[in-house]
Order: structure tokens, then sequence, then C-alpha cells
């Protein structure tokens, strides 16, 4: 009930003359019982309005490591089913990784994790109904569309001049049709709209022809093509319309910004970040990697961002030392935090 009010309060916090501050990141499976009560405690210390997970919250395919431990860390043994797993996983990433942002205001989106068999999108809508049917959503959706009364992995919502807009890409029949025609709208409304500024655009996966483009919405033609498509309507609000542009993703394991500094895009470059950084195994980087990315992996932490009063926004990468994961874990086994500070990682490199 407690969450329920601060979301009712959300538009109200909007209308504040100063500027304000959220926190995003993304990939919580793997490790994600040890490093999100960290991401929690820091979001909150920041003074973030609400905090915005880009999706994977659990493996799915396999045991997470923070809910069975290494054998050779040599804890208690945890027996586990496959069937049990699948049935607990969710539930545990409400437990272990929602709970700790208490009456702080989370948006999810969903990721490639979430559609993994035998999850499936529609159980995905249900099991997070509570937050994907919050009143600030709801409202929204209504607004824009009297008739919609369906829950979508894609929504959005504004605060103050800003609009943000949370997409799935989650698998490789997306952006669908009725996707393509929501952002559409959405993205015309914006740029005809004088009081919203800004656009913020997050999802899983980046769009296409990211310095990340191996593991992106490239990976499928249908988001090849769709992924272009709304790159481009992107690139309208931002050069013809003149509003300002920021497109977050997740989905590789790593920090890095300036995503979009690509040949394929030169000339229409968008200002972009990924943050797959909230406890997934962490990826080595690309070989396009550059000084301007900025990038770093076998990190954890998120993205703090810093909205002021012109819709102008500044990101700060967060990063978490061990010991910062150690004070917020009292009650895991310190072998497992240590284990997925140093050795929760994938050697080979990335193409």
């Amino acid at each position: 009930m407690q969450r329920i009010v601060w979301l009712l309060c959300l538009p109200m916090l909007a209308q504040d003359a100063g500027s304000f501050k959220f926190a995003v990141s993304g990939d919580s499976r793997n490790c994600g019982d040890v490093v999100m009560p960290a991401i929690a405690s820091g979001a909150r210390r920041d003074g973030a309005e609400f905090y915005w997970h880009l999706g994977d919250f659990r493996a799915i395919y396999m045991f997470d490591e923070d809910i069975v431990p290494p054998a050779r860390l040599g804890l208690p043994p945890r027996p586990m089913s496959i069937s049990l797993y699948e049935s607990m996983a969710w539930p545990d990433f409400i437990a272990r990784q929602m709970t700790p942002f208490g009456n702080l205001p989370v948006f999810l989106g969903i990721g490639n994790h979430e559609t993994i068999p035998p999850a499936t999108r529609e159980a995905w809508l249900i099991q997070f109904a509570d937050w994907l049917d919050t009143p600030a959503i709801r409202a929204q959706r209504l607004k824009d569309d009297p008739t919609d009364h369906k829950l979508h992995g894609y929504y959005h919502w504004t605060i103050r001049n800003i609009d943000f807009i949370n997409m799935d890409n989650a698998s490789p029949d997306q952006f669908d049709a009725a996707q393509l025609r929501w952002i559409g709208s959405l993205l015309q409304r914006d740029e005809a709209s004088p009081e919203i500024r800004t656009i913020v655009v997050g999802m899983h996966e980046a769009l296409p022809a990211s310095i990340s483009d191996s593991h992106s919405m490239s990976e499928s033609a249908q988001g090849a093509r769709s992924g272009r498509q709304v790159y481009e309507m992107l690139w309208h609000a931002q050069n013809s319309a003149h509003k300002r542009v920021y497109v977050l993703a997740s989905h590789s394991h790593f920090y890095m910004e300036n995503i979009f500094d690509t040949p394929e895009w030169k000339g229409k470059v968008l200002s972009g970040w990924i943050v797959g950084t909230a406890g997934a195994v962490r990826y080595r980087l690309p070989t396009a990697t550059g000084p301007s990315q900025k990038a770093m992996t076998d990190v954890y932490g998120y993205l703090l961002a810093t909205a002021a009063p012109d819709g102008s926004i500044s990101f700060a990468f967060q990063k978490f030392s061990l010991e910062d994961l150690l004070a917020v874990n009292a009650k895991t086994p310190e072998p497992l935090v240590r284990w997925c500070y140093e050795e929760n990682k994938q050697l080979q490199p990335m193409p």
C-alpha cells in the first residue's frame, strides 16, 4: 500500500521546479540477490525519485548462483529441482531484489530471459502486474487511449517536461507492428507538444548498429529492421523537432557510454548507454570499443541520472566496491559475495 501511495505522488513530484534524479540498470540474474540490495541502498541515498530495471531478472535456463551457490564454495547445499527453481525464480526476484527499494517507485522492463521457456511474456505480465499497472502508468495509458485496458511490456510515463518510454524487445519478433504504431504515435505527440522537451527511451537490447551490435536487436531480422525504424524516429524527434533524446539499454553485461558513435550512424548519433551491471555474469568488451565509450566490465553498479529544469540530463555511473556489497549483505555468506564480485565473469571475448 505504501508503494502505491508513492506512485500516486509521482506526478506531484514532477511539478517541482528544481532538478530530480533517477537510477537505471539491468540484468540482475546470476548475482542479483547480492547486487540489487546495494543498488536500492545507493539509489535511496542518492535521492533518486525512481529506479528503472531494464530486464533479465533471473537466468531461467540455469540456476542462478545466488540461489544455488557454486559447490566449490563449500556452503551448505541447497537441494533444488528444476521445477522448484522455475516456480520460485520470479518470487525470489521480488523478495530479494525488489523489497529493498521499500517505497521507492520501481519501473520494470522485460528482458529476453523473461521469455525463455517455460517463462513467457504473458506470464511475466501477470506476475508483475502490480508494477505494470500502477496508477501513474494506467492513467497515462488510458489518457493515450481510453479503450486500452490491457497490460503491455511497453508503456510510458511523464515527469515534468520529460517523457520516459519503456519498450519491449525481449524476443526476436519485436518490435512488432502494434508496438511500432504505438511508439510512432507517441513520438508524434511528443514532437508536437510544447511541454515535452526530453525523451528518455529504455529497453533491454540496444538498438541496431551500436558498439555492442553483435549482442543487440541486430541478432534477428525483425529486430534489426524494426530497431532501425525506431532509431530513425528518435533521430527525427531530436534533429527535426529539437527534443533532447537519450537511449538506455542493458543486455550486454558491462557499462558503456556513446554506444551509437559508430560508422553506421555517422551524422545521426543519439546519446546512448548500456548498463547491464545489476548482477549478471560480466562480459568482455566488444573489439570496437574505443576511448569515447568510457567502458568498464567486471563491475556492478547503476546509472544515476540528474534531470535539470530545462530537460537536459547528466549521467554518472555509480560503481560498487566489494565493501559496498558486503555492507548490505550481512545475512549472505561472505564467500558467495566474494565469488560474485571476483569470479562472476565470462572470459571469452565478444565479437
